[in-house]
């Protein structure tokens, strides 16, 4: 190899981790808009959050179906990378679980809204719902284990009931403005604390 290939082969890495790049911030910028106005707000408002133009974000994403899709497989990488970052830098194992808790939450606003774009399409659906249980189960039993080792939690917390509770907590937020899916989620995790003896 002379070096004009190796040169060359630079280039396509650098263009290719910047393109990376890009897409990183698409995909949390469209994330982060997701979570405050729903998977329906305007791609405009993402390209916004991102500082790109749209016509950038229609070429990594042609529709807003590939666009969520993408942002849910984000948000689950996202999530099972954060559990073990968070027990690490947490006071406690307990306030590790319930900051994962807290984006898992956020996590939930924009799979509920990709569940409505892919009504049509069950198996599609049915194959990132797999993905996701795959990916987060063991990362929340990790999170549960820690804290009832420390003596923290209760050791008969079972990750997929917990999660499926937050997420029967969080239907139907977005629906009534009397109601605080947070505040309920905080709740519920708070009471997984241990009662210690008087």
């Amino acid at each position: 190899m002379n070096d004009s290939d190796e040169g060359a082969g630079r280039t396509a890495r650098s263009k290719r981790a910047d393109a990376r790049r890009n897409e990183e911030t698409l995909l949390e910028a469209a994330a982060a808009v997701f979570v405050a106005s729903g998977v329906e707000a305007p791609v405009r408002d993402i390209a916004a959050k991102a500082g790109v133009g749209m016509g950038t974000i229609y070429r990594h994403f042609p529709t807003r179906a590939d666009l969520i899709i993408a942002v849910y497989r984000h948000q689950v990488e996202a999530l099972a990378e954060a559990g073990p970052g968070l027990l690490a830098t947490s006071p406690t194992p307990h306030a590790a679980l319930g900051r994962w808790i807290d984006l898992f939450v956020d996590f939930l606003v924009t799979k509920h809204g990709l569940a409505a774009v892919l009504r049509s399409d069950d198996a599609g659906f049915d194959t990132l719902h797999a993905y996701f249980i795959d990916r987060l189960v063991p990362v929340c039993a990790q999170l549960l284990e820690a804290a009832a080792d420390a003596g923290e939690i209760r050791s008969d917390v079972d990750a997929y009931g917990l999660m499926r509770g937050v997420g029967n907590l969080c239907i139907g937020a977005d629906h009534d403005p009397r109601y605080d899916a947070r505040r309920m989620v905080e709740l519920l995790v708070a009471g997984l604390r241990q009662s210690r003896p008087t």
